[in-house]
């Protein structure tokens, strides 16, 4: 089965995204839309060795308003997943 990142919540500047089968080490950051550029200052590494859980992202503030989507790179860097699209205020 295929790597999901189920839903996006976002409060107070800080991203909670669901996710299914994204293995230990898995690497997870924010992309924006418009230009398909990833934004390093955001990226997180799946710590659980269990495949279901969610992970935090806390936004600085040079994160500018916009549409955005996260994506999930496996161990080797391939892409594993990719979110729904979401606005950032």
């Amino acid at each position: 089965m295929k790597p999901v990142i189920s839903s996006i919540e976002i409060e107070n500047r800080i991203i909670v995204a669901k996710y299914q089968r994204l293995m230990v080490g898995a690497k997870v950051v924010l992309v924006e839309k418009a230009s398909g550029r990833q934004l390093p200052e955001t990226v997180t590494r799946v710590a659980s060795r269990v495949p279901v859980g969610a992970l935090r992202i806390r936004l600085p503030d040079v994160i500018e308003p916009g549409t955005y989507f996260l994506r999930a790179l496996n161990g080797h860097g391939e892409d594993a997943a990719q979110s729904v699209d979401f606005e950032i205020g």
